[in-house]
């Protein structure tokens, strides 16, 4: 295979005829680009042809699962992305428009090893990305996207014989009926499903009503331009879309899916946004009623109420903090063995025997509203008000340019650290602790803590802060934290503040 240009110039001969890929779209557990701006479609048919390579030295059969999520140029993109892999001698098995979660259930239910999910998951339009895997429920992670990096970068990837390529229908339906198999809502629900016209609207509504929901539809229309919002359940322009939703229709609560379905977002019936891993901390509650002594992994962003929380220290909980990204997690939860994971960020990896340990929105909808069927007594509001009260930004996103970031966040953990050992407060408390273990998270004497961390996806910094005292406290861990991040010149504005 050619060596593919690092750079990459639209409307040209070249463009046309010629692999052309920015390196920084390698990132730690999948590969994305503003397309074409950062790629071209030779560069995508590299990829493909990296990753039948990267199979083929990894010894595994020569399969693979391929879907792709509801954007105009995405069919594009896996057609793309489909014949460098059948260029590498990859039998591909078409599902068709997917949301993530269904491309991974596809591995499962046509029994193959590997899959390639053509999505730009939440980021806004203009993005695209493969999410990929070779040993199920797993995903690529740092090691092995930094050597799909070079077999790419290099022109390392090699052409075999014996491609092919199938179209494989049905999968959409058997990947419905696993999630509702053997469950009927026994108590009334009503629940506002928003979409925000992505791929989930294919989806949600239809299984929600399978299991007895009434279901009331906000942006279920596919339409890849968005023409409301981004879907991303994060964000708080959809989350604030949800609530007054929730208000109008008297709804019981709000679920939100994020662009290629893996994430969830839950506004109550009160119209108040549940991030999600204080979500997760109800569900965790619940979970561990019927699973006593279960390990749940939580990433460095969530609250501390997974570590603290009486309830689940009454039923015997081992809480364990891992790193911050959708293939971190699923790894971390089957190495431990842990029942689930929660990402702050909305998705969910819950394991057997409630679900096969990857991140499905659609499996916490459902898991949600057996929740709510096993707490006949109760509204979303009750399990929300039930948890310790504790203060919590918004996760929020500094620009810094993804060739800096890195050296970025070094800098700045290394000044948080040396206050840390130099006695410094913040917010008026000492820094009991500096977890290093993605980014810095620093907790503070009572509990609360402030986090800054690369964003593994987007030219960014992350930044979340909590407090289990006061909406004054947060604020002020906030502000010291982002004095410190000040300091360096290459961090820009926010995405959104609170």
């Amino acid at each position: 295979m050619a060596k593919p240009a690092t750079t990459v110039t639209p409307n040209t001969w070249e463009f046309l005829r010629d692999p052309m890929i920015t390196p920084t779209g390698f990132r730690e557990y999948d590969a994305r680009w503003t397309y074409p701006d950062e790629i071209n479609l030779p560069g995508i048919t590299a990829l493909g042809l990296g990753l039948g390579t990267q199979m083929h030295r990894h010894g595994i059969d020569p399969v693979i699962a391929v879907g792709n999520d509801y954007r105009d140029y995405a069919l594009s993109i896996k057609n793309a992305l489909m014949l460098g892999l059948m260029q590498a001698g990859i039998h591909v098995k078409d599902i068709g428009p997917a949301l993530s979660p269904m491309a991974y259930f596809s591995q499962f239910h046509l029994d193959v090893p590997a899959v390639a999910m053509v999505t730009a998951s939440h980021n806004p339009n203009g993005w695209t990305g493969v999410k990929m895997g070779f040993d199920r429920p797993l995903t690529h992670g740092p090691d092995e996207m930094s050597e799909l990096r070079d077999i790419v970068l290099t022109g390392a990837g090699e052409a075999r014989p014996g491609g092919s390529y199938e179209f494989v229908p049905g999968v959409r339906d058997a990947y419905l009926n696993d999630l509702t198999r053997g469950f009927k809502m026994t108590r009334k629900l009503k629940v506002v499903c928003a979409s925000g016209n992505g791929t989930a609207a294919a989806f949600a509504p239809e299984l929600l009503r399978r299991i007895g929901v009434e279901v009331v539809e906000s942006h279920s229309t596919l339409d890849y331009t968005f023409p409301n919002y981004n879907p991303n359940p994060e964000a708080m322009e959809m989350l604030h879309d949800m609530a007054a939703s929730v208000k109008a229709s008297g709804a019981d609560f709000a679920l939100g899916f994020d662009g290629d379905g893996d994430r969830c977002g839950v506004v109550d019936d009160e119209g108040e946004e549940i991030f999600a891993d204080k979500v997760g901390v109800i569900m965790a509650r619940d979970l561990s009623k019927l699973h006593p002594n279960a390990t749940f992994v939580a990433d460095v962003k969530s609250t501390g109420l997974f570590a603290s929380d009486p309830e689940l220290q009454a039923n015997g909980v081992t809480a364990d903090y891992w790193k911050t990204g959708h293939s971190h997690m699923k790894r971390r939860v089957k190495e431990l063995g842990a029942l689930a994971g929660f990402e702050k960020s909305g998705h969910y990896f819950l394991a057997e025997p409630v679900g096969r340990g990857y991140d499905c929105g659609m499996r916490v909808a459902v898991e949600l509203c057996k929740l709510m069927d096993r707490n006949p007594e109760m509204n979303m509001s009750d399990l929300r008000r039930a948890l310790p009260r504790t203060w919590v930004t918004p996760t929020m996103s500094p620009y810094c340019a993804d060739t800096e970031k890195y050296d970025t966040l070094a800098r700045i953990v290394a000044k948080l650290t040396v206050m840390a050992d130099n006695g410094d407060q913040i917010a008026g408390r000492t820094i009991k602790e500096v977890v290093t273990v993605n980014g810095a998270r620093l907790i503070l004497d009572n509990g609360a803590w402030g986090l800054v961390r690369a964003s593994s996806n987007t030219p960014n910094l992350v930044v979340v802060c909590e407090s289990p005292q006061s909406d004054e406290e947060m604020r002020a861990i906030f502000a010291d934290l982002d004095a410190v991040i000040r300091t360096e010149d290459s961090v820009g504005d926010y995405d959104q503040t609170f």
